[in-house]
């Protein structure tokens, strides 16, 4: 499925973009890079980044650069996390593990989804760096506490619990392509518990109907804790915008948390990331790990956010548009220009380390 590409035609995401939307097929096409409704959210946080500008220092010595951190007490090369994403072998035959070997080789942590169409044991038995899982709770919770016990045992690291989609958000692209899964490709974690196909009800889209159908809606405060109860791994609260729901995560045991929209796929015109970010850091005032996903497609919106207070940031469309241009090849080509827009970013702000970029370096338009 993967684009021919001649040398040179990647020079950043967008490139990578471009020519993804032109090999995907429609249905996966919309279905990454669509948001909900009138996908205002979707536009607008990229365009909160462009809103901020970056106050550089002069006459640093910045001769090494440092983009090394630690999440969650993980030391990382690169301070750019895989985000979870669904079902990406609609993008590569290759997948999941494709993006985890990509993942290992940047040193950096990939977030394998609930949704993905790849068992979690051949994803942990393909990657070389720590494997965390995105989880969604089932209204079965016997077929929930199973998938956990399974992904400890494949040996993921750390949970990361989606809490921003009681029910699916209306993404207008995929009710009209009815998106369902094609043959051959399911929920592969979840088939022994007959959850694993995604199929197009009449007129609608098939995750949608697979949400309503079969996660749980009533999720509380107290499920994080329950979920605590049965795992020995670190639980991160994914799905987050508010301050005070940012502190309760904390008090309910969270590890982490981070602030997300779900890449505006879930409510339209809930804040652009970016702009909930500082509020949720004083809110945990150090306490746990914060990161924030969501528009990021520049080196620079990595260096706002981490100035800004995230310890890390998360993208998912980048790596998808990597994954459906070249498989592990694209998915190592999109961490490896973030990277490097990183590096030279920090280089021209007199900021030598990511571990010494702070508020001042940021401010409104």
């Amino acid at each position: 499925m993967h684009a021919v590409i001649e040398p040179g035609e990647i020079v950043d995401l967008k490139d990578l973009e471009r020519h993804a939307l032109a090999a995907l097929p429609p249905i996966a096409r919309d279905y990454y890079a669509s948001g909900s409704d009138d996908e205002i959210t979707l536009r607008d946080n990229a365009a909160a980044y462009d809103r901020l500008r970056l106050w550089y220092r002069v006459l640093v010595d910045v001769s090494r650069r440092d983009l090394t951190t630690t999440v969650l007490g993980q030391p990382v090369r690169l301070p750019v996390l895989v985000a979870p994403t669904a079902f990406q072998r609609l993008a590569h035959r290759d997948g999941e593990v494709a993006t985890a070997r990509a993942a290992g080789a940047a040193g950096t942590i990939m977030i394998l989804s609930t949704l993905s169409t790849t068992r979690v044991e051949d994803v942990t038995a393909a990657a070389s760096g720590p494997v965390w899982f995105q989880l969604y709770i089932y209204k079965d919770r016997g077929a929930t506490e199973a998938l956990v016990r399974r992904v400890e045992a494949a040996g993921c690291s750390a949970l990361v619990l989606t809490v921003d989609a009681p029910l699916l958000g209306r993404r207008v692209r995929d009710v009209r392509n009815r998106f369902a899964l094609p043959a051959g490709l399911s929920i592969e974690n979840m088939l022994a518990h007959d959850m694993g196909a995604v199929r197009a009800p009449g007129g609608d889209s098939g995750l949608a109907s697979y949400f309503a159908t079969l996660l749980d809606p009533a999720l509380t405060w107290r499920d994080i804790e329950w979920l605590r109860s049965i795992t020995r791994l670190p639980v991160v609260v994914k799905g987050l915008v508010r301050a005070d729901d940012a502190r309760r995560a904390v008090d309910h045991g969270a590890s982490g948390v981070v602030v997300s929209n779900h890449g505006g796929r879930q409510l339209d015109t809930s804040p652009a990331t970016i702009e909930a970010l500082p509020a949720v850091v004083d809110a945990v005032g150090g306490a746990v790990d914060v990161m924030v996903d969501g528009g990021v497609r520049r080196g620079t919106d990595v260096v706002k956010a981490l100035a800004l207070g995230a310890r890390a940031v998360l993208v998912g469309r980048p790596v998808l548009w990597g994954l459906a241009v070249g498989g592990e090849a694209g998915v190592t080509s999109a961490l490896g220009i973030l990277a490097d827009e990183i590096d030279r970013a920090l280089a021209l702000c007199g900021v030598p380390r990511v571990a010494e970029l702070d508020r001042d370096l940021v401010r409104p338009a």
